[in-house]
Formats: structure tokens, sequence, C-alpha cells
């Protein structure tokens, strides 16, 4: 239960003063559903305004308050040309005041002849004379704050209003306890939460308050994992050892690279433990990760387990099936595989051998944890793609086995060694950071999106070969219609060329008709494969060794890197073309001459993590995993060490969650929404 204290910060929005469903839309585009989202939803910036008596040509460039009679009004001569209004200061000294598409009307009524009002603006120079581009005219009381704090805003909603907002949102947060250790805040001069929250908003330079609240979410986040991984630890699973006999019958087409052997002797030690193994085994693309979970699945079969493999989609599901068929081909293993699709007398069967325990290895989607899906004895659960996998599927897991099952889950997207931490801090970890022997590097290309019949002239060549390609279309973050039109028009000209040999697959299409296209083009049925969405990580295509990317300069670097991972997955050479638009910043300029550079996914990871920050994280907003709201990628760098410390004195010296700083930290769960830890230790 939420600690009452903090209701009134959960109370919906739309209870602020102000706040009707009209407000209520712009507010939710950018996130904010309750109070405590307003106080969550930090400056981005500011603007400081230089009050003055006298227009001065000095102040050219700057934001100033002044006090303006207004002295002729001079309306547009057509109705899209600007309104002017020529108004004086106390000197005499002249400005134009210039309003571009508003009525005349608004001007004459908010600046009427002869009054004088205060006005906010930037104060330009056209021609000889000075003038104020659309200013801000001062309400009742008539004048500006020196330094007003500038929100991320979305249409609807300007920032003094959604200020407005802020400020009640202020009034209603609390006084917490405090859950930093004392010496710890001395240290670094914090103030105290509701302090800081005023500072911040009042003066968004204000380093020391921004790092204090970056802090808290860090902290709650790593108490909430340290809680989690205390909890795992003090189940009692069972011990897993296997005697080797099946994995002595696999014959392998090479010997496991140094990082494969040492992630399965990890592995192998936490199965030989009564505390469930939750292990992450993260590597690059083709790094051989499925060998090391068949390794793993083979040791709980040796010891008369069952074992499952869990995939986030069906047409993932069906290739590791596959893929385990033909590794474990001559060993006495049964394997099934499971997903929505499976009706009738098939299902029927699947679900009578895992019962009677004659089905050794479980292979499916999220339809191996329903209800009717009953283990004679499952002790290892391999989940694919651990983003898709959170605390929910996690309990439904525990009652799955006699006993909590071991998990081992496995990523391909590297995660930067700063963030590990602060995602997967309740893991131990497992790192695949070396390629097996004879896997060729892809050659990457940037070219100037100018050339584009070149290279539709190139995909024609390849084609011809009889080889596969995927040509994936810009990412439009603000829009899923313009993502789709983009798409569609980049296939029909596709088409137009390649007849009857061009796939498209977009977020908007429904997961089985996804499904029918990516089956068709993995069948080689068609040649290219038109994509909006990311495709799906770890699709198999071994014959398709080309893949376009159009506007690649949109694109994060890790999320460039896990599509180029799409090719080379056959052995061969294959090729990256990474179209760029003709303006760069310099930002896009090192992320495309790093991906011409390496095909080291943990050094691009960590390169985007410098040039992106760790809201996105990794360039794709990800289900399930940790999103920081407050904390920069630089504050997570040098806070995340200094919250894992204080989260194990909390523990081991201050009582854990029973004592009085870990009564104020179960506020700072709760009030950061990391209670899922709590929630796991039926403690909360």
């Amino acid at each position: 239960m939420r600690p009452d204290i903090l209701n009134p910060l959960f109370a919906e929005v739309t209870a602020l003063k102000g706040v009707g469903p009209t407000l209520a839309k712009p507010l939710e585009r950018l996130g904010i559903a309750r109070v405590v989202d307003l106080l969550f939803h930090l400056p981005s910036g500011w603007v400081d305004r230089w009050p003055r008596e006298e227009l001065m040509q000095a102040d050219v460039g700057r934001t100033i308050a002044i006090t303006l009679t207004p002295t002729d009004h001079r309306g547009g001569s057509s109705p899209r040309a600007p309104t002017r209004v020529i108004a004086a200061d106390a000197h005499g000294n002249a400005v134009t005041l210039v309003f571009f598409g508003r009525s005349s009307g608004f001007a004459r009524k908010q600046l009427p002849l002869g009054e004088p009002r205060r006005v906010s603006g930037k104060l330009d120079q056209y021609g000889q004379d000075l003038q104020i581009v659309h200013p801000e005219i001062g309400g009742e009381e008539g004048d500006f704050q020196e330094r007003e704090a500038i929100y991320p805003l979305s249409e609807g909603i300007t920032s003094r209003r959604l200020a407005a907002l802020v400020a009640q949102a202020l009034a209603r947060a609390p006084e917490l306890p405090e859950w930093i250790e004392p010496s710890l805040k001395e240290r670094h001069q914090w103030p105290a939460w509701r302090e800081a929250l005023h500072r911040l908003h009042a003066d968004p330079a204000d380093s020391v308050a921004r790092d204090r609240l970056a802090y808290d979410e860090v902290f709650a986040n790593q108490l909430a994992l340290s809680l989690v991984r205390a909890d795992t630890r003090k189940r009692r699973g069972r011990a897993l050892k296997g005697d080797g006999r099946l994995r002595d019958l696999l014959t392998l087409p090479y010997t496991l690279t140094g990082a494969q052997a040492r992630s399965v002797a990890e592995i192998e030690g936490d199965l030989a433990q009564e505390a469930p193994m939750l292990r992450l085994l993260q590597g690059d693309v083709g790094s051989g990760k499925t060998l090391v979970a068949a390794m793993a699945l083979l040791i709980a079969i040796e010891a008369g387990a069952q074992a499952a493999l869990l995939a986030p989609t069906e047409i993932l599901a069906r290739q590791h099936y596959e893929t385990l068929r033909r590794t474990l081909a001559r060993l006495p293993v049964e394997i099934a595989v499971l997903t929505g699709r499976d009706k009738g007398r098939a299902r029927e069967a699947t679900l009578m051998g895992l019962a009677d325990g004659s089905i050794h290895l479980l292979v499916g989607t999220h339809a191996i944890f329903q209800e009717a899906v009953g283990y004679r004895d499952l002790g290892l659960v391999v989940v694919d793609e651990q983003h898709r996998f959170g605390v929910a599927e996690r309990m439904l897991l525990q009652a799955k086995g006699r006993t909590p099952p071991h998990v081992l889950a496995m990523t391909a997207t590297p995660i930067p060694r700063t963030l590990t931490l602060a995602i997967h801090g309740e893991m131990d970890q497992s790192r695949l950071d070396e390629m097996p022997p004879g896997r060729e590097p892809i050659e990457t290309r940037v070219v100037s999106e100018e050339r584009v019949d070149e290279v539709v002239d190139a995909l024609g060549r390849h084609l011809s070969e009889g080889k596969q390609a995927y040509w994936v279309c810009p990412l439009v973050e603000e829009s899923e219609t313009s993502d789709l039109q983009a798409a569609e028009a980049r296939a029909a000209a596709l088409e137009a060329r390649f007849a009857g040999r061009v796939g498209v697959v977009h977020g908007r299409m429904r997961p089985q008709e996804k499904d029918a296209v990516m089956a068709r083009f993995s069948a080689g049925e068609l040649g290219v494969l038109v994509a909006t969405t990311v495709i799906e990580v770890g699709v198999d295509v071994p014959n398709a060794t080309l893949i376009v990317i159009e506007h690649a300069d949109r694109f994060g670097l890790a999320q460039l890197h896990q599509l180029r991972g799409r090719v080379g997955r056959g052995g061969g050479h294959s090729v990256c073309l990474l179209l760029r638009g003709r303006a760069l910043s310099e930002t896009s300029r090192a992320r495309l001459a790093l991906m011409r550079e390496t095909n080291d996914g943990f050094r691009i990871a960590e390169e985007d993590l410098r040039l992106r920050g760790a809201g996105e994280l990794l360039g794709t907003r990800q289900s399930g995993e940790a999103a920081f709201r407050l904390a920069s990628a630089e504050q997570l760098a040098t806070l995340l060490p200094v919250a894992s410390d204080d989260t194990r004195l909390l523990i081991d010296r201050d009582g854990g969650l029973e004592g009085a700083r870990g009564q104020a930290a179960r506020n700072a769960l709760y009030l950061f929404e990391r209670d899922a830890g709590v929630a796991l230790l039926r403690s909360g």
C-alpha cells in the first residue's frame, strides 16, 4: 500500500484548479497524468529578463522587460501581413512590436493607445529601427520574473501556464522524512527533497538541487533492485548439477570462444546452488548466445529437470525451436514448441508431454506461462530479449516449478557498463565480448541520400544474384503516420521496379500480418523487406546480406547497430548502407563515422550513452526497463556507485526497510514507482 503522505501527489492532474478535459489533452501528450508527473516535469532551460527603464542599443539580442506606451497601431495590408504597434519608453525612444498571424484586434485590445504596459521580449534591430517580435504583455501584476523556467511543451499549452500548474503541484508536495544517509547529504550540501523541488522549478540553473533529485531517483532504483536480489537469494530453489552425458554427445562446428566457455562455467556454478539463478547474458549479434543457452538447457535436463525457452514473438520462438532441433538433433532430448497459434490435438499432446515429463524442453512465447500449461518439473527458464520480461512475468514463472526455477535472461542489446547496474542490478552478469572464428565484420558505408537512385540500381544487382535485402525507412518520432507514409511510398517505388518481390512491415500492422510478411521473407518468396519499425531483434534470414537505412542520421547509434545486425547472419560478405541527409549535426557526423569504424556493440553502446543520454535508453524506449526521468547519463555515471553504497548501508547497517531510515526510503520507492521491489518482498 502506498503511504498516505504521498496520496496528494498521486491524484489525477484534473484535481488541480483550471485543469479540465481541454487542458488535460496536451498534458497527457507530455506524459503528465498525475500531480507527481508535474513535479517531475523539470524545466529544460530558462530565460533571463533584464529589467530596463530605457531602450538601449547595447541590449540588442537580450530579452528585456520594460514599460512602454503604445502610440500607433498599424494593421497589415492583408490578412497574412503582420500587425505592428509603435510604442515608446519613458524617454521617448521608439520600438516596433510585431505580431504575426494574429488579428490587429488582438494587439489593439492588449495594447491600447496611450496606456503604459509592461512588455517583455527579445530586443532586435531591423534596419535602423528597434523591434520586438511577439512580445509578452504583462498581466494584472504588470511585471515579469527576472528568471523564468522554460518547460518542454506540447501544442495547446504555454510554458507560463505549465509553470502555474507546477506551482499548484508544489503546494501539495509534503515534507518527507529524509532517506539519504546524513553524512552523504552533508558532503554534497544537498537540500531536503521538497526544498530541492522548489529550488529547481524556481531556478533551473541550480545544479545542486538537480543533483539531489536525480540522486533520489537513482537511489530508489538501486534500493528496489537490491531488495529483489536479496529476495531471490533467500528463496530456496533446487540445485541442478549436470553430469555432462548430453553435452558430451554434442558435436559443435567450432570450439567455444573464451567468453562462451567462461559464461557456461558461470551458469553451471549458479545452477549448482539452491538459490535460484538470476543471470543476464549479454552478447552482441553473432557472439553465440544461443549456443551458451543450449549448454545451460542441457545441464538442467541432465539433472533430471525440464527447461523452457521464452521468446518475445512467435516468429522468434519458431526460429529458436528450429535452431535447437538442429543443434540437439542426435541427443535423446524431446523438444516441443508452443505459441498462441497452436490449437487442437497438437496443443493437447504438448500439454500432456509437459505434464508427464516426456517433453524435456519447451520453446515458446508467453503462452508457455498460461494457467493451462503445467510442467512435471520445471527447473530452468531461458528468456530471450530480457527487456520484454518484467517482474509480473517473473512472478508467473515462480508458480510454474515445484520450487522457483533458475532464470537465464539474454539480450542482444549491448548495454553500457554504467547502465547495466541501473537496469539489471538484481542480476548477475555474463558478457560475450568476443566473436566466434570466421565471423566476417559487416562492411558499413555512408552514402548521401542524393545518390538513392544509384543505391536502388545496386539493390537490383544484389537481387539478380539471388540475394535478399532489408530497406529501413526514416524514423519520425513525433508521428507514426509519417513513418507509415514514408515506408509505403518507398515500398511502392521499389515495387514499381521489382514487381512482386517487395514486402512491407510497419508498427500499425497486426502481429499476425507482420508475422506473415516476415515468414514470406524468411522463406525467400520476397527479395526486399521495407520496414519502419526496428526489424525484430534476432530474426534470422541468412540470405539477407544487404541493409539500406534511410535517414540514418535520425537513428541512435545502438539502434543503427541493432539494424545492421540483421545482415551477416549466414557467413560471407554483408553490406550496410547508411543514407544520410544533407545537413548533418556534429553528433550525427560522429555517430555515422563510428558506425563505419567499428562492429563492436559494447563500444557503440558506451558512445551512444555519451552522445544521446540515458533517457531514451539505447535509442528505443524499452518497456519494463528502468526509465530515468530526472537523472541524465552524466548524473547516472557519477551517482550510481554512490547510491549502490548507500543502499548497502541501509540494508546492512540501518535495519533495511524496518528501521527509521528504511521507513523513509519506503516513501522513495513509492514516490519513484519502484515499489515492485516492495511488492515482490510482500513487505510493503
